[in-house]
């Protein structure tokens, strides 16, 4: 028998059983290995198995009703790979293709086939897997496996044995084809792939090209198998007076069992009658829970709603509770699995979960996070190197605020950023020289790290105009970001003009980076700790990530904030890394950073820069020597975080490198917007009439761009 296939240029020779079992070959069309009977060419080395070769260049699948699949040889899209909508695994050779975007394994779609086709006698031969008996010898990959028609976990009812290629429970294959629901009584609910990836009315899911049960009618109603059965719940042990029928609620209450309150119009299970709600989700608790993960002992159901404090999270409430007997801790049934050590965000070192501390004294230990007192006697997050504690749910609030580790210890070492030359000089990674330390304070120079006067020790170079304070030059190369979400640390760079991700400010300074985002933070801003301090207020600010109010320091609202709770004195970011000195180019004299006017006569209520207005009550610079008085934005500038000097080309609007500057003596005009350039500026460095504002050619929007800055040798 010889069969010309679409797929392979010459004629398939049907073989009926392979001669050299020994010689392994895979079928081209599911890629599978070769037995049994096969359709062959020999010369080319291709085979098909006789299913494959004899499988339908076109189909109309009953879980598909409204197109047909073509079959091809690949998957037709250009770029990517392609998913099989049954299995969710990698489409490597023969696919069937709808035009809706569904996509199937040759072998995924002749065997959905037959299940909807109700092809008993092709699941007969194959064995059923009890999981309660069949305990011995199952694979790892098993625990974690899910039923590829109703996506819940393979191990929950008996299976069939996954030597058939297939994850499926044997209910799974016996499924009504067409159900009616008394959430959707309009018309009948058929089994098909959710091609348009429509949400569940009950549990509002994402959904992916799944198989559920979805109106055949223009509704766009859909819901998982999982969520489509049952719809009454009768003679529950924690509410035994009337049955819990499934159904919208009305008004937001809380479910009974996770304490969590979902929007009105959520579809749950409820009493009416004692408006006891229960969650989908929650409907079926375990009556034992046993995972050695996280806890030595097993768990058992106290089937009754009590008042209770969770031992593990800490939070009271009403609850149905689980019990460990050996241990005399009452939790929740999500609590049971918490991680036992993470990595958050906000803190260096991993932190460990605990059922209770041992308290010393009448001290009180407060949430890293909230700032709300966290009990000792229940569960919480804890560093004991840094007496460092969170609220369990304040920790793992959102899925980025962390990491599981296996272990409390950090496995980065310390790497220096400079290497020592001699006693007073060293070679940093930043500067081709090498630079010389000085105990001479020059606060007319800008520290290169971190843009702010030198104020104190400081390396300069001898051949450049180079300066960094002792304290910038001698950070490490890697340190952790309490303010960024990813968990590696980040790395120090220089020679970049950036946008820091937290203040927001454009610098030319030096940054820590992250290598997995390329998000980068100033030293300003690197340098701080989530509880700082400031001379404009007596107690430390720790900071709030949500907080509704207006800064102490400009007036302006803010969504985040340091703030002293007691005192309710908040401070954004930005004013909290105001330098303390600043500099203007009309005055010779430093200003100083301060807190409060004493002066009650409005005349010297206004800013000597702009002649605006200025609230008393807010923070300003002062000359005390010319009794001037400034604006914050006023005295440093727009851009007083980009050193004049420096030099970058922008071949995009000249060929030329181009270095900022200040002009004081003469101000010339911007070739862009013709007005004068009294902030920050470029010019051509080789001397061409080329002047423009840093504002009207810097890249928009900035985000996470960078503009390379050019050394003194690539400037010559």
């Amino acid at each position: 028998m010889v069969l010309q296939h679409f797929s392979h240029r010459h004629p398939l020779v049907f073989i009926e059983e392979r001669s050299n079992e020994s010689e392994k070959v895979h079928c081209s069309g599911c890629g599978e290995m070769v037995s049994g009977p096969t359709f062959s060419c020999v010369g080319c080395g291709f085979h098909l198995h006789k299913q494959c070769a004899e499988a339908p260049s076109e189909m109309v699948h009953p879980f598909h009703r409204n197109h047909s699949f073509i079959l091809l040889q690949r998957h037709p899209y250009k770029q990517g790979g392609c998913l099989c909508d049954f299995c969710y695994q990698t489409c490597e050779t023969f696919v069937y293709h709808c035009s809706c975007g569904l996509d199937l394994h040759i072998k995924c779609a002749l065997f959905s086939y037959n299940i909807a086709e109700k092809g008993i006698a092709e699941f007969q031969h194959i064995a059923h897997v009890d999981p309660l008996i069949s305990m011995e010898n199952r694979p790892e990959k098993l625990k974690n496996a899910q039923c590829f028609a109703c996506w819940k976990p393979l191990l929950d009812s008996v299976y069939f044995s996954p030597d058939c290629g297939f994850y499926l429970h044997v209910t799974c294959v016996a499924l009504p084809a067409e159900i009616n629901h008394l959430l959707h009584p309009q018309h009948p609910l058929v089994l098909q792939f959710n091609s348009q990836r429509l949400s569940c009315h009950i549990c509002q899911k994402p959904q992916r090209r799944e198989l559920v049960y979805s109106c055949s009618s223009p509704c766009k109603f859909v819901l998982h198998i999982g969520c489509a059965i049952p719809t009454k719940l009768n003679q529950l042990y924690y509410h035994r007076k009337h049955p819990l029928t499934l159904q919208f609620a009305d008004e937001p209450l809380p479910c009974h069992i996770c304490q969590k309150t979902e929007d009105s119009g959520t579809v749950c299970y409820l009493c009416s009658i004692c408006k006891f709600v229960l969650h989908v989700r929650c409907a079926s608790l375990p009556p034992v829970i046993e995972d050695k993960l996280h806890h030595e002992h097993r768990f058992t159901l106290l089937p009754r709603e009590v008042s209770l404090i969770c031992d593990a999270c800490g939070t009271s409430g009403n609850f149905v509770p689980y019990i460990c007997s050996t241990c005399g801790l009452i939790v929740h049934k999500k609590c049971i699995s918490l991680p036992s050590i993470i990595k958050f965000y906000q803190h260096y070192h991993p932190i460990v979960h605990t059922y209770f501390l041992e308290r010393h004294g009448f001290e009180k230990w407060e949430c890293r996070v909230c700032y709300e007192e966290v009990s000792t006697e229940h569960g919480s997050y804890f560093c004991s190197k840094c007496n460092y504690i969170v609220h369990v749910n304040c920790a793992l609030a959102e899925p980025y605020f962390y990491h599981v580790v296996d272990s409390i210890e950090t496995d980065e070492a310390m790497e220096l950023s400079f290497e020592k030359v001699t006693a007073t000089s060293i070679k940093h990674f930043s500067h081709d020289h090498n630079l010389t330390l000085s105990e001479e304070i020059v606060d007319d120079k800008q520290c290169d790290g971190c843009l702010l006067s030198i104020s104190a020790s400081c390396y300069y170079c001898s051949q450049c105009d180079f300066f960094l304070h002792k304290s910038c030059a001698e950070l490490p190369m890697k340190k952790h970001i309490w303010s960024h979400f990813h968990q590696r640390l980040l790395r120090l760079t220089s020679g970049y003009i950036f946008r820091c991700q937290f203040c927001y400010s454009e610098t030319s300074g030096f940054a820590y980076t992250c290598d997995e985002c390329n998000g980068r933070h100033c030293l300003g801003c690197a340098l701080f700790s989530d509880i700082h301090r400031c001379e404009g207020h007596e107690h430390p600010l720790p900071f709030f990530r949500k907080f509704e109010g207006s800064c102490n320091a400009c007036g302006d609202s803010i969504t985040a904030a340091f703030r002293c709770k007691s005192c309710n004195f908040n401070l954004d970011g930005i004013c909290l890394r105001l330098p303390l000195i600043a500099r203007h180019k009309y005055d010779e004299h430093p200003y100083k950073l301060t807190y409060h006017d004493d002066k009650n006569f409005s005349k010297s209520h206004y800013c000597d820069i702009c002649e605006g207005k200025r609230n008393p009550n807010h923070w300003f610079y002062h000359c005390e020597i010319c009794d001037n008085s400034a604006h914050p934005k006023c005295a440093l500038g727009k851009y007083s975080f980009i050193k004049p000097g420096s030099v970058c080309k922008l071949g995009d609007h000249h060929a030329h490198p181009l270095t900022f500057f200040r002009k004081y003596d003469y101000i010339p005009e911007c070739l862009k917007c013709g007005k004068l350039c009294l902030d920050l500026a470029l010019e051509c460095t080789l001397g061409c009439s080329y002047v423009v504002h840093w504002e009207c050619i810097k890249p928009r929007p900035f985000g996470k761009r960078t503009i390379k800055l050019l050394s003194k040798d690539e400037t010559n």
